[in-house]
């Protein structure tokens, strides 16, 4: 469905080697000075999801497909780019094609590793990003509203409709406010209006920690003041190591558990990370199980049945009939399809059925 998280933030963060880490490659350059990334770099990564594997083992499936979520290596951006500095104007351009910003923040002290400012403070850096999109948006609205305003004074429709959103928007960014605090609890047809501005500072943002390895397990003085931030913000946050991250990559399986066990790391940071990407765009997973596949598919929370049908295929939507439903729990407990039939588990649900995230769907559809 091109789900897409643009990682950002100042020069010399961490962005790139946490990007080639996602992504197990060495797509994007990581050196040690500005503006080593010039394309956006984008690369899918499988969500991690352990119900799959045992949903697998029930159904014997022969292969398994996870859900998969896009990140992008953006750009580092610095102070004065809504005005194009640096690379501002490619950075801007690049942030507006994706559907969440995960910002990455410097959190460890490392002499060798310059800072663009000169210093590792990393609540000014997400000020110094979060400023310049503000200002960009403000720019953006200011220029846009003028016209808005007179088509609506002649009552046409359109702009009627749209001016309200644009008013609110505005307001937020004047008082030095990102446009996303709107998104709690805003109406549908408002979120598609707000949407349709396509402003920087409306996208949903996760900060990102990038610590030393020897803090990865306990974060720091400086995660401490990020998660303070955020909380503030009801944004959350991630910890990890893109150092420890990078080697992870490069090990098999057995070897990185054992590596990560004697870091006192439970599992990789970007597991957590990819996750709470996948979090922070409301998406949810449904399975679809059988002797030759068990995958994932991903839909927005909140899709009815037919939606997510139609995430499969567009004639499986226009055809829909009903879905066979069976929730997780259920499936794995019971040992199947037949077994959850037979104890009344499985539902036929119709076209007003919203899907949960974890429900085992077969979906029957006309041609």
């Amino acid at each position: 469905m091109g789900f897409k998280c643009g990682i950002v933030g100042l020069p010399n963060v961490g962005k790139s080697t946490l990007f080639n880490a996602l992504t197990r490659t060495a797509a994007a350059q990581a050196a040690n000075y500005p503006f080593c990334t010039i394309e956006p770099n984008t690369g899918e990564v499988a969500v991690p999801d352990s119900r799959l594997k045992k949903i697998a083992e029930v159904t014997k499936s022969k292969e398994i497909i996870p859900t998969r979520i896009s990140f992008v290596d953006i750009a580092g951006l610095v102070r004065g780019a809504s005005k194009g500095e640096g690379l501002g104007n490619q950075f801007l351009a690049n942030i507006r094609e994706v559907d969440a910003i995960v910002h990455v923040l410097r959190c460890f002290e490392d002499d060798d590793i310059t800072h663009v400012e000169g210093r590792i403070d990393p609540v000014a850096d997400a000020e110094t990003v979060e400023t310049e999109l503000m200002l960009a948006d403000l720019e953006s609205l200011e220029r846009r509203i003028v016209q808005i305003r007179k088509r609506a004074t002649g009552k046409e429709k359109e702009a009627l409709t749209i001016l309200p959103m644009m008013e609110q928007a505005l307001a937020l960014l004047q008082d030095g406010k990102p446009v996303r605090m709107l998104l709690d609890g805003i109406a549908h047809e408002d979120l598609v209006i707000l949407q349709g501005l396509n402003l920087l500072t409306s996208h949903p943002v996760l900060y990102v920690c990038n610590v030393s390895e020897a803090e990865a397990a306990t974060g720091n003085e400086h995660t401490a003041a990020v998660e303070k931030m955020a909380s503030a913000q009801g944004a959350r946050t991630v910890i990890i190591s893109a150092a420890i991250e990078s080697e992870v990559a490069q090990l098999p399986d057995e070897d990185a558990k054992e590596f990560l066990d004697a870091l006192g790391l439970e599992e990789p940071g970007l597991d957590k990370l990819i996750r709470a990407g996948y979090e922070l765009l409301h998406l949810i997973t449904y399975f679809t199980a059988g002797p030759k596949e068990t995958r994932a598919w991903t839909i927005q929370k909140g899709t009815k049945a037919p939606g997510a049908a139609g995430v499969i295929h567009t004639d499986f939507e226009r055809g829909f009939i009903r879905a066979q439903t069976i929730a997780y729990n259920d499936y794995v407990t019971l040992g199947g399809e037949v077994a959850a039939k037979e104890a009344g588990k499985a539902r036929d649900e119709g076209k007003e059925y919203v899907v949960q995230d974890g429900d085992v769907m077969l979906f029957k559809f006309n041609t």
